[in-house]
């Protein structure tokens, strides 16, 4: 009896229900009298609570057992793991009796696994954390062996039932029984596929990522970064209801030991099935696998191979070749740049070369207004962004150009580059006047020229035109 309620509060512990935990070990020591392994698993149920006043409680049990056993090799490793894990400012008295623990666990069972818990309690990493498999790794590993070594998931799931009903007290098999029972259902091919084969589509749903950001950065720049981030939640969608279907069946199997009957099965009074079920023992786990450093390896060649490509791209821009005309569209030019040069904030180690010239008719007087003024410079520009031409980044737009009635983000422009243009009226001579600016990551430009009677699309049809006159992609 006590080994079925020792059973019992540590299945409720393991399904998260530790008050009804400790209700169950106070009842069955009432009832049947002082036990260490009952005292133990109550203040487990105490410390499951990660509460200092349960620290506290658990702490009194631990004492409370110790009296009454004084050499109980788990009591003595259980509290001197809590000892251990206490905040010496917090509670110094506490944290000063592990040692004194840990030196008569030494004595009394100098290499058990129980003195090696305890001793390792007190840092960062446990033992046990170390070298054990967690609980989903092992759920995981044991049901994709079920599966893989049956001839059918219904197969697998029938074996798994025996073995569990074989030994009742063992979580690692109820576990396995519900996961395989729950996965060998109709309909769940999907989910045993990603059990069996998770690696695989991992590593598979890395390269599609991985070819979206690639075809982001180099191909189509004007594709959000939000599709890739878009796909990524659709292909890891069935993971998440992978998970959901796991986590529920550790629950059911909790709730099994939990409800179990405390009478032991015939046949089976140590807790062990008879030969017609097989072998109960189910293999350790081992924490990495060389199949996964395999896939771990080529994940990360992927993502060296991405971020290589991101940051090639990151340092690339485009080479022109600025062509300046001395006339243009029947029109002659001058050059400005003593009197106007829009790029002297330009850093000059990333210009390569710049043109700023004004263009008027061939019989204009002196003080003629000019029909186009037309600025370009080409460099390594290649941490231009789209919003650096869209907020002003680049050129002041609105600066003393006259009276502003309209101003947008415009379509591509030359050489599609982001280009932004406003409508504005001249103070002095009352002309209509379009101005637009454009940058990509290796030219930088800017035109006015008179707009009169021109929609958006025109002055943007024009300033794109006269961009592309001045701009010419550089051989390779």
């Amino acid at each position: 009896m006590r080994d079925a309620a020792r059973g019992r509060v540590d299945a409720l512990v393991a399904a998260g229900r530790p008050a009804e935990a400790r209700a169950t070990a106070r009842t069955a020591l009432d009832a049947d009298g002082p036990d260490a392994g009952l005292l133990l698993a109550l203040a487990r149920a105490h410390t499951a609570e990660d509460d200092d006043d349960h620290d506290d409680a658990a702490e009194r049990v631990f004492r409370e057992g110790l009296d009454t056993f004084p050499e109980d090799v788990g009591l003595l490793a259980g509290y001197a793991e809590l000892c251990a894990r206490t905040d010496a400012l917090d509670r110094p008295g506490r944290h000063a009796r592990g040692p004194v623990l840990l030196a008569r666990l030494r004595e009394l069972a100098p290499y058990s696994p129980e003195l090696l818990r305890a001793e390792a309690a007190g840092s960062s990493v446990s033992t046990n954390a170390r070298n054990s498999a967690s609980v989903r790794r092992v759920q995981s590993f044991d049901a994709a062996r079920a599966f893989a070594e049956a001839p059918t998931p219904q197969a697998a799931a029938a074996q798994a039932a025996q073995w569990a009903a074989a030994a009742p007290r063992d979580l690692r098999l109820a576990v396995l029984a519900e996961t395989t029972g729950a996965l060998a259902a109709t309909g769940r091919t999907w989910a045993r596929l990603l059990l069996c084969r998770g690696l695989e589509y991992r590593f598979a749903a890395g390269v599609v990522l991985a070819g979206l950001i690639v075809l982001r950065i180099t191909v189509l720049p004007a594709v959000p970064y939000g599709v890739a981030t878009g796909v990524g939640l659709l292909l890891g969608l069935p993971f998440l209801a992978l998970r959901k279907q796991l986590r529920a069946a550790r629950e059911r199997a909790a709730e099994r030991m939990a409800a179990a009957d405390t009478e032991a099965v015939p046949g089976d009074e140590a807790g062990v099935g008879g030969d017609r079920f097989g072998p109960l023992e189910l293999p350790p786990v081992p924490r990495v696998t060389p199949r996964e450093y395999v896939f771990a390896g080529a994940g990360l060649a992927l993502l060296l191979a991405v971020g290589v490509t991101a940051y090639t791209s990151s340092l690339a821009y485009p080479r022109y070749d600025i062509v300046a005309h001395d006339t243009f569209r029947g029109l002659k030019g001058f050059d400005l740049r003593e009197e106007f040069d829009p790029f002297g904030a330009v850093p000059d180690g990333e210009l390569k070369e710049s043109t700023a010239r004004v263009y008027v008719a061939e019989d204009a007087a002196a003080d003629a207004a000019a029909e186009y003024l037309v600025a370009v410079t080409t460099g390594d520009f290649h941490e231009m962004r789209e919003s650096y031409v869209y907020d002003d980044g680049i050129l002041p737009m609105t600066e003393g150009v006259g009276n502003v009635h309209d101003t947008w983000r415009a379509e591509a422009g030359p050489h599609g580059a982001w280009m932004r243009c406003l409508g504005y009226t001249e103070v002095a001579t009352g002309t209509p006047r379009a101005m637009c600016v454009w940058a990509d990551r290796g030219s930088m430009g800017m035109v006015l020229f008179t707009a009169a009677d021109k929609n958006r699309d025109a002055v943007e049809e024009t300033a794109r035109s006269v961009g592309a006159d001045f701009l010419r992609p550089a051989a390779d």
